[in-house]
């Protein structure tokens, strides 16, 4: 990756979080902490192509899937499929809204979402059928997952995360947003799963952790990722900062539900680097 593709990455990222920031304004139900922190991870994904897939035909077969999990994180998503041309970008103004197929969590009407994002713990089951079956079919298509690092509390999660391992879907590659936050306090206060890349070692997946900001590492990692078939799933620890951006944010325990005022998210923009 040269300097000026790192460049643009980062310069999308700013971008994507102005638009969640304009998003939340006119949804304040929406979860603003949780889809700044991922918005990297978005970026990477799509504009620097480490994804297969085509706009105009959602439905095609060769393309990977993706599959958001954190479904309340996912708003930083919507700016990036509307200007990659999945839907208008219109769209955007009016989420939440009558007639708005743009909700505070995501659906798979949405043109770009291959599921149902609600409750939480169920994305990663789903992209291991979807792993089987394309495995079984030999085909090359990858399925890539993002979860939350609060959603390994789900038993759900760690049953598929056995499920992957033993039946070897060496197609599957799980992001964490490791944010470090869930709903109503840091998660190390609520319960501490570290050392959470040797937990995934002992069910049989390759991990690596990465700066979850940093869209080179990202980018390299993913990639790395993508191509290897050692019979062996892969994780990406993606290291983020809940609320990334917006400083009031960043160290609230309680960003998760916390609502920004008008003057507050005029003030987040206006300080976005």
């Amino acid at each position: 990756m040269n300097n000026s593709m790192i460049e643009f990455l980062k310069d999308k990222a700013k971008w994507v979080r102005k638009e969640t920031l304009n998003i939340h304004r006119i949804a304040p139900e929406t979860r603003l902490a949780s889809s700044l922190s991922c918005v990297e991870i978005f970026v990477v994904l799509y504009y620097g192509k480490v994804l297969s897939f085509n706009p105009s035909d959602i439905q095609l077969q060769d393309r990977d899937r993706f599959i958001i999990s954190k479904g309340h994180g996912a708003i930083s998503f919507y700016p990036i499929l509307a200007d990659l041309g999945f839907f208008d970008k219109h769209e955007l103004g009016r989420v939440c809204k009558e007639g708005s197929f743009l909700g505070g969590i995501p659906d798979c009407i949405i043109p770009g979402f291959e599921t149902t994002n609600g409750s939480l713990g169920h994305g990663l089951g789903v992209a291991c059928g979807m792993a089987l079956a394309l495995k079984r079919k030999n085909r090359n298509e990858k399925v890539f997952v993002l979860i939350g690092d609060g959603e390994l509390y789900e038993g759900s999660v760690w049953e598929a995360v056995m499920f992957a391992g033993e039946h070897k879907l060496d197609n599957l590659r799980l992001i964490i947003d490791n944010n470090k936050i869930c709903m109503l306090d840091y998660c190390k206060n609520i319960l501490d799963l570290d050392p959470l890349n040797e937990k995934f070692k002992v069910f049989k997946w390759d991990v690596e952790a990465v700066d979850g900001h940093d869209v080179k590492h990202l980018y390299n990692t993913m990639i790395k990722f993508k191509e290897d078939r050692n019979d062996k799933p892969k994780v990406i620890i993606a290291n983020t900062v809940k609320g990334k951006g917006v400083p009031s944010l960043e160290t609230d325990p309680l960003s998760h539900i916390k609502v920004l005022k008008e003057n507050e998210i005029e003030t987040a923009i206006a300080g976005l680097k």
